[in-house]
C-alpha cells in the first residue's frame, strides 16, 4: 500500500488555552534550526526503517499517496522553509500523480505569498482551524481570527484553485449556546467547503483550559464552558444538521460533502485519504515533533540480530500508551544496545504484525535526537486496533474481514432478542472524538487504546492462533453493545450507532484483552 507522510510543526502564534498537543510558542529563530533537523530526520528515514526491520515500500523505493503536514501551525513558516521540507520529502519518496497534500493553517496566516507556496509545494488541501464563527467563542480560547477573517481566506484559497478546503470546529468552547453554535454549523455549511471536522472539547489535564475546569476555576473563561450534556447535545446537532446538508459524516468526527464525479458517473465523497490510513491501519510515517509512525514488520529474528551490531542506541522502557507508543516512563536503566532485539525477539519475529514507532514529544528532546519509542504490534493487539479504529468509521468494521485476515474464528454475534433484554438509557456524558484534530494519529484517539497491552499471540504457521478466552471476550464485547444499544450489527458488519459514537469509549474499552505484557524498546533517529 502507498504512504500516508505526516509531519509536524509545533510552533504556533498563541497557545490555545484548549489545545493538548505538543505545540507552543517560541521564537522564530527556532524555526530555521526545526526544518534543518526535521529536512535531516526525513533523509534518515530508509535508515531508520531499516534498523527496525520495517518495511517502506518494497525497496524502499517508497511510493506515498498522502502527505499530511500538521501542528502547530505550519503556515507560519516561511516561503523558503516550506519549500526546503517538501523538497526533502519528494527526494525520499516517490509521490502519486494523484496524491492528497494537506497543509494546516490557521486563519489570519494565509497571505498571498502563502497561498503562492502552497501551490509551489503541490498542495491541493487546506485545513483551517476555525473551531467557531463566532468572534467571542474564538477569542476566549486564544484564537487570533475574526469570522470576516475566515470566509476572506477562503475566498483566497479558491480564487487560487485550492477548493478542497476542511474546517474544523469544537463543540462546547466558552461562551456557547445551542444558538451559537446552530450559526457555527450553518456558516460553514454555507462555505461550500467539501469536508467539516466536529470535535467536542476534551476536559484533561494536558490543557491550560482543562486543568482550570477541573479545578473548579474561572481563568481561561473556564467558568462559561457548557456542560457534557449540551456539549453532546451539540455535537448531535451538527451531526444531523451536516447531514441535512448533503455533507455525510464518514467518522466519529468527519464529514464529507457527496458530490457527482466525473469517473463512470460514480460519487465523489471527499474523505480524507490521509486520516483513512489511521482508522484502516495502512501504513504511514510521520516526522518532526511527537510524530507517530506504523509499518509492517518484515524482518526475522535472525535479521535483527545481524543488524543489532549497527543500531543506534537502544534502551527498553514502558510505554505509557500501547497504540501506537507515545510518552513512556522513565526510561530503564543498564539496557544499552539491546533494548530493542530484545523488545522484537520476545515476539519471536514472525509473531510480530507491525511496528509502531514515536518521536520524543518535546522540542528539547526533538532536536537533541532523544531515542524513538519502539511498540511491537502483536497479532492480538492488531485485532484489537481493528475494533476500535474501525468502529470510529460509520462503515463499521466486517467480521468476515477481520477472520479472513487474523483466522479469529468469530461466531454469529447476534443477540438473542427478547421484549425483556434491557437496554441502559444513561445519559451520554464524554465523546471519544475529543480535540484529536484532523490529520494526527487517530490509533491513539482513544483512552481505551491506552490501556492495551502491545504483546505477541501465538502463531502457528501463517496462522493466528487466539484462545478461545480471546475469542470469547470479543463474542462478549459485541452482544453486550448490541444489547446496550451501543452497536448494531447487519450480517457481518458492525457498526456503532448514534448513541453508540457518543460513548465509544466504553465501547472501546470492551474488545481489550490483557497480553502478556513485553518490553517496548527505544531507537535512537541517526
Amino acid at each position: 500500500m502507498p504512504l500516508g507522510l505526516y509531519i509536524s510543526v509545533p510552533f504556533c502564534r498563541t497557545k490555545c488555552s484548549y489545545c493538548n498537543f505538543a505545540s507552543d510558542v517560541f521564537s522564530k529563530s527556532a524555526y530555521e534550526n526545526y526544518v534543518d533537523r526535521l529536512v535531516e530526520d526525513i533523509g534518515n528515514s530508509r535508515q531508520v526503517a531499516s534498523e527496525l526491520g520495517c518495511a517502506l515500500g518494497t525497496a524502499l523505493d517508497e511510493t506515498a499517496d498522502s502527505i499530511y503536514l500538521g501542528g502547530g501551525t505550519p503556515s507560519i513558516l516561511d516561503a523558503g522553509q516550506l519549500l526546503r521540507i517538501f523538497a526533502a520529502v519528494r527526494d525520499q519518496f516517490s509521490i502519486t500523480s494523484d496524491a492528497e497534500i494537506t497543509v494546516e493553517c490557521a486563519p489570519g496566516t494565509l497571505t498571498p505569498v502563502l497561498i503562492e507556496t502552497l501551490l509551489q509545494c503541490g498542495v491541493n488541501r487546506v485545513s483551517l482551524g476555525v473551531q467557531s464563527f463566532v468572534d467571542q467563542e474564538a477569542q476566549s480560547v486564544g484564537r487570533l481570527h475574526k469570522r470576516s477573517t475566515v470566509l476572506e481566506e477562503i475566498g483566497r484559497l479558491r480564487e487560487a484553485g485550492l477548493a478542497n478546503i476542511n474546517i474544523d470546529l469544537i463543540a462546547g468552547l466558552p461562551h456557547q449556546t445551542e444558538e451559537s453554535w446552530a450559526f457555527s454549523v450553518a456558516e460553514t455549511i454555507a462555505t461550500g467547503v467539501p469536508h467539516a471536522s466536529v470535535y467536542v472539547l476534551e476536559v484533561d489535564e494536558e490543557s491550560r483550559l482543562g486543568r482550570e475546569l477541573i479545578a473548579g476555576g474561572a481563568r481561561y473563561h473556564a467558568h462559561f464552558v457548557p456542560d457534557d450534556d449540551a456539549a453532546a447535545d451539540f455535537y448531535q446537532q451538527a451531526c444531523d444538521t451536516l447531514a441535512a446538508a448533503g455533507i455525510e459524516q464518514y467518522e466519529i468526527s468527519n464529514f464529507a460533502r457527496v458530490a457527482s464525479g466525473s469517473r463512470d458517473g460514480e460519487l465523489q465523497n471527499n474523505e480524507s485519504r490521509h486520516n483513512l490510513k489511521y482508522w484502516t491501519r495502512q501504513p504511514y510515517i510521520g516526522f518532526g515533533v511527537d510524530a507517530h509512525s506504523m509499518l509492517e514488520f518484515v524482518e526475522r529474528r535472525a535479521s535483527l540480530r545481524q543488524a543489532q551490531g549497527r543500531l543506534s542506541p537502544v534502551r527498553v522502557g514502558t510505554a505509557a500508551l500501547g497504540c501506537p507508543a507515545e510518552r513512556t516512563s522513565a526510561t530503564a536503566r543498564g539496557h544499552i544496545n539491546s533494548g530493542l532485539a530484545m523488545a522484537v525477539d520476545s515476539t519471536e519475529g514472525d509473531r510480530c504484525q507491525a511496528l509502531r514507532f514515536a518521536t520524543p514529544d518535546s522540542l528539547d528532546a526533538y532536536m537533541n535526537r532523544a531515542p524513538h519509542t519502539v511498540t511491537p504490534v502483536s497479532a492480538q493487539a492488531a485485532i484489537e486496533e481493528s475494533f476500535f479504529l474501525g468502529l470510529r468509521l460509520n462503515r463499521g468494521v466486517d467480521l468476515d474481514n477481520l477472520r479472513a485476515e487474523f483466522s479469529a474464528s468469530f461466531k454469529d454475534c447476534h443477540p438473542e432478542r427478547s421484549e425483556g433484554s434491557a437496554v441502559s438509557q444513561q445519559s451520554p456524558k464524554t465523546l471519544d472524538a475529543g480535540s484529536f484534530r484532523e490529520g494526527h494519529d487517530f490509533s491513539r484517539a482513544t483512552s481505551a487504546g491506552e490501556k492495551t497491552a502491545l504483546a505477541a499471540e501465538a502463531i502457528s504457521g501463517s496462522q493466528q492462533e487466539f484462545s478461545q478466552e480471546t475469542i470469547a471476550t470479543w463474542e462478549s464485547a459485541i452482544k453486550q453493545c448490541i444489547q446496550d444499544g451501543l452497536l448494531e450489527q447487519q450480517g457481518t458488519t458492525l457498526r456503532l450507532n448514534a448513541r453508540g459514537r457518543l460513548l465509544s469509549n466504553e465501547v472501546f474499552a470492551r474488545f481489550l484483552v490483557e497480553e502478556t505484557k513485553v518490553g517496548t524498546g527505544h531507537v535512537n533517529p541517526r
